[in-house]
């Protein structure tokens, strides 16, 4: 299914590996010191320092070579040499902290042409338009900053049109939000999140890593997810409107759906019938496919009303 890792789910990070850097640059962590940078928590940052690490996460991203990524809050770097050393022909670097410029341009140098970086908020990016007409769709790698990570990822897939700008989606999350990505039906952590990332990708929980895989490390355990996005998701409707199901089925969790549904409309029992969905049920054994039915059902129902989601 796809919620569930194809192979079983190692867990990586450890002390920073040794020895000269294959791209000829500094360590990281010397990098790090000469320049006097920490990681900041009001921005989110946790820095990868392990290149082998890095490149592991690149690696995952598929073959790079002739195409262009997309990363998120590259901090000092670690990831962004990884994406180069790998083949990425061009990578498009968003980072909101102004501190890390002079490390980023030692990467720039080393690698002419082919690093352009752009200091702005990610929350606030078009992102469509760093990608120049005509090229290839490009591969979004990053490891998000974690306080911006689910409004990141709610804001790609709701991406229009679909199939969306981006080839493909490798992004490092919290342990716990990986989790409710690829939660299935009847699980706690099933809710909203998973319901709209597995109608409009594939998404798959890579691996995992410690917290003493970063610096500083964080107080719980991150993991890597694999977003593969579904060119025509089925059964097909708005992903706003399945976010107001989902929103107003979750919103509830423990009420049966003929009761949650009545923020949408006023008989949420003729609403299910239409859609051939039990009212007793509650909305956390509802499949994708059951959640993306209603939402169609809904969207043509005469008597709606509408409510704003929440992830």
């Amino acid at each position: 299914m796809s919620g569930e890792p194809a192979d079983p789910v190692p867990e990586a990070g450890g002390p920073e590996a040794t020895g000269p850097s294959p791209d000829g640059l500094p360590p990281l962590r010397e990098v790090i010191a000469r320049l006097g940078l920490s990681a900041r928590k009001s921005l989110g940052q946790n820095f990868i320092l392990d290149l082998n690490l890095t490149r592991r996460i690149a690696r995952s991203a598929g073959p790079l070579a002739g195409r262009s990524v997309i990363e998120i809050g590259p901090g000092p770097g670690g990831l962004t040499r990884a994406l180069l050393i790998e083949g990425a022909e061009r990578v498009v670097a968003v980072e909101r902290d102004e501190r890390v410029r002079d490390a980023l341009d030692e990467i720039g140098a080393r690698y002419p042409g082919r690093l352009e970086v752009r200091f702005d908020d990610a929350v606030g990016t078009r992102w469509s338009d760093l990608v120049p007409p005509g090229a290839g769709k490009p591969i979004i790698v990053a490891n998000l900053p974690y306080n911006v990570a689910t409004i990141l990822l709610i804001g790609w897939l709701e991406s229009e049109p679909w199939p969306p700008w981006f080839q493909r989606m490798v992004l490092m999350f919290q342990k716990e939000v990986a989790e409710r990505i690829v939660a299935q039906p009847g699980s706690k952590a099933y809710g909203r999140l998973a319901v709209i990332a597995q109608w409009r990708t594939r998404p798959r929980l890579l691996f995992t890593l410690r917290p003493e895989a970063f610096t500083p490390p964080p107080s719980v355990s991150s993991a890597l997810v694999d977003f593969t996005p579904v060119e025509a998701p089925s059964p097909p409707c708005s992903v706003r409107t399945l976010g107001e199901v989902t929103a107003a089925a979750f919103g509830q969790r423990r009420k049966m759906l003929r009761q949650s549904l009545k923020s949408l409309v006023p008989d949420p029992e003729a609403l299910l019938a239409a859609a051939d969905i039990a009212p007793t049920l509650r909305g956390e054994v509802l499949t994708v496919a059951d959640f993306a039915r209603l939402a169609y059902v809904f969207e043509r129902w005469p008597t709606r009303r509408t409510r704003q989601p929440h992830a």
